[in-house]
């Protein structure tokens, strides 16, 4: 029985890429364990693009050493590198039917027609595509562009896929259907998957691990929940979801701001600073809580489908809640914000 090569971890070595004035990736270290799902997330402009790029070989770094396993493939052409990319733009080749389009990968290694038929039935059925194998790219919409595109990737099963905004043109729906879909196929394959997108949803539904990045730095690294609950500054906190931010000053052990005072599960290392909460951390009692409590009047209410978005002044703070607990504008309220629940933010 042959046995499976060892999947290999991808180590990034102190990156760093400029563009005449502006450096687009500021010395970057990272390591994407084997068989995980990757992603570097962040708004438009961040590197994070250009960081995959030299991952795959198509933009050479200024300095800095990429690795997959104990073998450097910096001089690797992007051909030579075991790694497969699915871009925001299709490259499908125009000439080509969707299933030859799929099978292109597979063809040119010399794969048997009945394994290339079973492999790319396989890709267009799970992202519904079977219905379509003999039309051509104008025949397509974006987002069926954009899953063909997937497709030819997939079929290859590379050892890392990189995928660059791959679900940006799908409709909401199909576009959440996928990424379930993505999860479980790299689950399956435990193959390594790095996707870059500015969609904080879309990240913390398929990452294994989320690299969070701001003006060519990754600013904070780890598991979706160590981000989302505990976002080292403001713009994590923020970005990732919503949060509400208070400033105030620590002393006495307690942190005073313009709400009241409110006890911290640790200590700050400041004097001055930020803490932030979760929305859906907040809890509203209908007694006064014995500490870290606000007396708060509802000023707007927001549906949302699944729960409620109550804004409350003086703040504004804002609280999440199901949809199943009524309030109106003008209803006073006692909110009760735990000290765990508070995130000292050091940034």
């Amino acid at each position: 029985m042959m046995m499976h090569e060892k999947k290999k971890d991808l180590y990034l070595e102190e990156i760093n890429k400029t563009y005449g004035d502006v450096q687009a990736v500021k010395n970057i270290s990272l390591k994407v364990e084997a068989g995980s799902f990757f992603t570097l997330l962040g708004p438009s402009g961040c590197g994070k693009t250009t960081l995959l790029r030299m991952i795959a070989g198509l933009e050479l770094q200024d300095s800095g050493k990429i690795l997959l396993g104990k073998e450097e493939i910096t001089p690797l052409p992007a051909t030579k590198r075991q790694i497969n990319t699915v871009f925001q733009s299709y490259a499908l080749f125009p000439h080509l039917s969707v299933f030859e389009n799929v099978a292109f990968g597979l063809r040119s290694r010399r794969f048997a027609e009945g394994e290339i038929k079973k492999r790319v039935e396989l890709r267009l059925k799970m992202l519904g595509l079977e219905e379509m194998p003999e039309r051509k790219p104008h025949q397509l919409s974006g987002g069926q562009k954009q899953r063909v595109a997937l497709a030819r990737a997939l079929v290859n099963e590379p050892e890392v896929l990189l995928l660059d905004e791959p679900m940006s043109a799908l409709d909401a729906k199909l576009r959440a259907q996928v990424q379930v879909e993505l999860r479980q196929l790299q689950q399956s394959l435990g193959h390594t998957f790095i996707l870059v997108t500015h969609d904080q949803d879309e990240a913390l539904v398929v990452s294994d691990k989320i690299a969070v990045m701001r003006g060519g730095e990754v600013i904070q690294h780890g598991t979706p929940e160590e981000v989302y609950d505990r976002p080292d500054s403001k713009f994590v906190a923020e970005f990732l979801g919503a949060a509400n931010l208070l400033s105030g000053t620590f002393k006495n052990g307690l942190f005073e701001t313009d709400l009241g005072k409110f006890e911290l599960e640790k200590t700050p290392t400041w004097e001055k600073g930020t803490i932030a909460i979760r929305p859906e951390w907040i809890r509203i009692h209908e007694k006064q809580p014995q500490k870290n409590w606000v007396r708060a009047e509802i000023s707007e209410i927001i549906y949302r489908g699944s729960d409620f978005d109550l804004w409350c002044k003086p703040g504004p703070l804002r609280i999440r809640i199901n949809t199943y607990k009524h309030f109106n504008i003008g209803d006073k309220v006692w909110l009760d914000i735990a000290p765990e629940d508070l995130v000292i933010l050091n940034g």
